[in-house]
């Protein structure tokens, strides 16, 4: 019995710098965060830093985050499964197109916004050239909210989407070929197999994928700095407007809060309804 203790307490050092790491570097400037959001600018403590953000139209920046984080992210899995799917197959070329596609994660976050920042400059940028060239009119893209949101999506696809192929790749090649060809011989097309076999089988790595990808996509905040500034405004973007101004840093602590609050809702949720549950009859 002592031994199983002390066995069990040797086992508990070895974890001890990872929670030392994340006590440190992750909790306890959290937990900061959030108690410095309660605190007017008069040294009360109270909700009117959370007032005042609202007030002033947090509504807005969160639904712009949630359009962008969302957005990328399908666009992300979408295209990230076309390739995984390419790259499982003995192709020729494959093992060329597998060194060149995984570049783009390579390119610093602010290399790659500054790179479509010139790509759709509306004078001059290389979008617009390619549109004149084929007699198409220019393009402001930054002329409305949506479009705005569009360039950020499309530079943050762009850099992004390596990583999540090379998840669902992984998951690809843990999937037995003999279950395939079993169910192709029972007659199961290719939609089917997907349906029913892949997909179930590629359910924890799309969960890991969502995860990973969705708490980087809410915090995003190079990309749209450098793209579209502060407006349309992002919960991130907003707190760093707050925080340069001296009279409103408790309103980026209460912006920060809130998207604290929105990045656990949405780990909880792909963390308990993610995998392989939903497929289990």
């Amino acid at each position: 019995m002592y031994v199983k203790k002390y066995r069990n307490y040797k086992y508990l050092l070895f974890v001890l710098p990872a929670l030392a790491y994340v006590a440190i570097l992750s909790f306890f400037p959290a937990a900061s965060v959030v108690f410095f959001s309660f605190k007017s600018s008069r040294g009360v403590y109270s909700l009117s830093n959370y007032t005042a953000i609202v007030q002033a139209g947090l509504l807005n920046s969160i639904i712009h985050t949630v359009i962008v984080s969302f957005g990328a992210l399908l666009i992300q899995l979408f295209f990230a499964m076309l390739i995984a799917n390419i790259l499982i197959k003995s192709l020729k070329g494959n093992k060329f197109f597998s060194t060149v596609f995984i570049i783009p994660y390579g390119v610093a976050t602010v290399v790659s916004a500054f790179i479509f920042a010139l790509i759709f400059s509306p004078v001059g940028g290389f979008a617009n050239s390619t549109l004149h060239s084929l007699g198409i009119q220019d393009v402001n893209w930054y002329s409305n909210i949506y479009s705005s949101m569009g360039v950020v999506m499309f530079a943050d696809f762009w850099k992004n989407t390596p990583l999540v192929a090379l998840i669902l790749l992984g998951g690809l090649s843990s999937i037995p070929p003999s279950m395939n060809e079993a169910a192709s011989v029972d007659g199961a097309g290719p939609l089917r197999r997907f349906i029913y076999i892949t997909l179930p089988n590629l359910a924890p790595f799309i969960a890991i994928a969502l995860l990973i990808r969705g708490v980087s996509e809410f915090n995003i905040f190079a990309l749209p700095l450098i793209l579209i500034g502060y407006h349309p405004s992002l919960i991130n973007t907003l707190v760093y407007e707050y925080f340069n101004s001296i009279s409103s840093v408790g309103y980026s602590y209460a912006a920060a809060t809130v998207l604290l609050l929105i990045i656990l809702v949405f780990a909880f949720v792909i963390i308990k309804f993610g995998g392989t549950a939903q497929y289990e009859k």
